[in-house]
């Protein structure tokens, strides 16, 4: 079964393009991350807040790079850092076309 993780946190930026340019070394590191299928990364700029919906093989690795990834990000000064782990109702994502394998 599939698993997925949301996170978000407070962000000042950057935002947009500028994200994109300086975010995709790490970007590229995270498709190396035991478990992790895909990741969508999420912005809001006017409320300055950032994150991302990860699908991951098994609750166990969202779990492992929840942990790590919170710790990354406090090292960068983001606190208040929220992660929900959900189970996928696979039969109910299928008829709405999700991208879940």
């Amino acid at each position: 079964m599939a698993y997925i993780l949301q996170v978000d946190f407070k962000m000042d930026g950057p935002y947009g393009e500028d994200m994109a340019q300086q975010f995709a070394e790490l970007a590229a590191s995270i498709n190396e991350e035991p478990g992790m299928i895909w990741k969508i990364w999420t912005e809001n700029e006017p409320a300055k807040e950032a994150g991302g919906i990860y699908l991951f093989h098994s609750k166990e690795t969202a779990e492992n790079y929840l942990d790590m990834h919170a710790k990354r990000l406090a090292s960068f000064g983001i606190t208040d850092i929220r992660g929900k782990i959900f189970e996928i109702n696979e039969a109910l994502t299928a008829i709405n076309q999700g991208p879940v394998p």
